[in-house]
C-alpha cells in the first residue's frame, strides 16, 4: 500500500453529465488547499451521455488527481462502487455520490469520528444535528425512513440512516470489506455495513449537511422492491466466509 496516498475519493457514476463536473470542480477547489495528498476514482458505470467528457475535461483530472474507470453496460452501484474502493490506494477510503448532495466539507466530522478510533463514519440525515437544507419529495423521505426501517428489523440494529451517500472508512477496512461483497445494486451500502459489524468494526454514524438533488436514480417502486429482496437475502448469504 502507498502510504504516502492519504484518501481516496470514490465516485460511482451513471449519467451524471449534468453533475460531475460541477462535484469534481468542487472537490478539486477543497482538496488542494489541504495538506494530504488525495485521489478521486470516478467509475463509469456504462453511462451513455456525456459522462466521461465531464471527466475528462475537469480541472482536477489535468491536476492528475483523477482516475477513471469505466464498465461497458451498466453494472449498478453497488458493483461500481467495489470496484472503485478495490482500485482505490489511501490509507482512507471515501464513498460518495456523484451530486454531492453532503458538501465535501462535511468530511471532516467523518475524520474527527475515526480521530475517536471507530473504523467506518457514515453521514446521517436521520439523527440529531443533521440538517436537511432541501428535503426529498415527501414520497422518497418516507420510503427510506420505512426502508431503514426494515434494515433495523431484518439485518442491521443500531444504525437509522444507512443509505446515505457519504461513508469514511480506513483504507484496508474498505478493501477487505469490498472484496467480499456480493449486491450489485443500491442496497449495497447495507452489505457493507452488515459485513463490517460481523468483522467487529466500530461504526460511527455522524449527523451532517445535506442537500436534495431531484435528479436521483431510484426509481422508488422497482429498485425499492428488489433493494428489500436484497435486504432479506444479506443474512442468508452471510458465512464465515464474509468475515474479515
Amino acid at each position: 500500500m502507498n502510504n504516502n496516498l492519504y484518501l481516496s475519493i470514490v465516485i460511482p457514476a451513471y449519467n451524471e453529465e449534468k453533475r460531475l463536473g460541477l462535484t469534481l470542480q468542487e472537490m478539486h477547489r477543497y482538496f488542494d488547499k489541504k495538506q494530504y495528498t488525495y485521489e478521486v476514482i470516478v467509475i463509469n458505470d456504462g453511462s451513455y451521455d456525456k459522462t466521461e467528457e465531464e471527466a475528462l475535461q475537469s480541472s482536477i483530472f489535468k491536476s492528475g488527481n483523477l482516475k477513471i474507470f469505466r464498465n461497458n453496460v451498466n453494472k449498478g452501484k453497488g458493483f461500481s462502487v467495489k470496484k472503485g474502493i478495490m482500485a482505490s490506494k489511501g490509507d482512507y477510503v471515501l464513498f460518495s455520490d456523484a451530486d454531492l448532495s453532503t458538501p465535501i466539507g462535511e468530511v471532516e466530522k467523518l475524520f474527527s469520528a475515526l480521530n475517536e478510533k471507530y473504523d467506518i463514519a457514515i453521514g446521517s440525515r436521520s439523527i440529531k444535528g443533521a440538517q436537511i437544507e432541501v428535503h426529498q419529495p415527501f414520497y422518497r423521505e418516507y420510503m427510506g425512513k420505512f426502508f431503514n426501517k426494515l434494515v433495523r428489523v431484518f439485518v442491521l440494529k443500531g444504525i437509522i440512516d444507512t443509505q446515505c451517500g457519504f461513508k469514511l472508512f480506513k483504507g484496508k477496512i474498505a478493501r477487505d470489506i469490498a472484496v467480499r461483497m456480493r449486491i450489485d445494486s443500491f442496497a449495497f451500502d447495507v452489505e457493507m455495513l452488515y459485513l463490517a459489524k460481523l468483522s467487529g468494526c466500530r461504526i460511527k454514524e455522524v449527523p451532517i449537511t445535506w442537500i436534495n438533488s431531484p435528479q436521483s436514480r431510484v426509481d422508488p417502486i422497482k429498485d425499492s422492491l428488489k433493494m428489500f429482496f436484497d435486504v432479506l437475502s444479506i443474512k442468508k448469504t452471510a458465512n464465515k466466509n464474509y468475515k474479515l
